[in-house]
C-alpha cells in the first residue's frame, strides 16, 4: 500500500505507530553531523529525534511539520531532555512565507511525498530558507526500493533535476532509512528501505 500525502493519513499514522518513528535519529544525519553549521531548520521534523540531535550539539533549531501532534511530542522531548529547540506547526509548502534564513536545512522523508507540481513549490521554499552557501541534506526514498508499499519512489536524476537550478549537488549517495523495528505488516528490503542521502549547496 503507498502513503497518501494527505493530512488524514499522515493524521492516522500518527495516532499509531508511524514506522519512521525510531526513537534516535536517522543514522544518516549522524554519520554527517561535523558537515552541519550554525542554524538549523529540519522540515518535516515529526516528534523532533533529528532537530533535539541538532540542538544537543549546539546548534539553534527549528523544526516544523504540519501537524500539531508530533510538534506536541517534539516540544515534551525537548522539555524532558532540558533542550532549547523550536518547533513549530507549519506546513512545508508555505516556506516561502516563514521569513527566515538557515544555515543547514535537513530534510528526513518530506520530499517524496509531494506530486510533481508540489515538489516544485518545496523546492522554491527550500531555497527560500536557505542562506546563500547554506546547506540542504535530504533523505528520501529510493527508486531502487522494490515494490509500492510506503512512499513515492525517486531516483537520483529525478533529484539532481529538482535542484539544478538555484543548487550545487555536491553528493547523492546509496543509505538506508531506519525503521521500527518492530513493525506489523510492513515487509521492506532487509536492513531497511534503500534511500538516497543528498546534500547540495545554496548558489547565489
Amino acid at each position: 500500500m503507498s502513503i497518501d500525502p494527505s493530512r488524514e493519513t499522515f493524521e492516522s499514522i500518527y495516532a499509531g505507530k508511524p514506522p519512521w518513528e525510531i526513537g534516535k535519529p536517522q543514522r544518516a544525519f549522524v554519520e554527517i553531523a561535523d558537515q552541519v553549521t550554525g542554524a538549523v531548520l529540519d522540515v518535516g521534523c515529526g516528534t523532533g529525534e533529528n532537530a533535539l540531535f541538532f540542538a544537543e550539539r549546539g546548534h539553534p533549531v527549528l523544526g516544523i511539520d504540519f501537524l500539531e501532534r508530533p510538534v506536541e511530542e517534539a516540544r515534551r522531548k525537548a522539555k524532558r531532555r532540558g533542550l532549547h529547540a523550536e518547533f513549530d506547526c507549519r506546513d512545508a509548502l508555505t516556506l516561502t512565507e516563514l521569513n527566515r534564513q538557515f544555515d543547514s536545512v535537513v530534510d528526513s522523508g518530506l520530499f517524496h511525498v509531494f506530486s510533481d507540481e508540489d515538489r516544485v513549490r518545496y523546492v522554491a521554499g527550500l531555497a527560500s530558507v536557505t542562506k546563500p552557501g547554506g546547506r540542504l541534506f535530504l533523505l528520501c526514498f529510493s527508486d531502487e526500493e522494490p515494490g509500492t508499499l510506503g512512499p513515492r519512489r525517486v531516483s537520483e536524476q529525478e533529484l539532481r533535476d529538482a535542484f539544478a537550478e538555484g543548487w550545487a549537488v555536491e553528493e547523492v549517495r546509496a543509505t538506508r532509512f531506519e525503521i521500527a523495528p518492530d513493525l506489523k505488516d510492513l515487509s521492506f528490503s532487509e536492513g531497511g528501505p534503500k534511500a538516497w542521502f543528498s546534500a547540495m549547496r545554496r548558489q547565489g
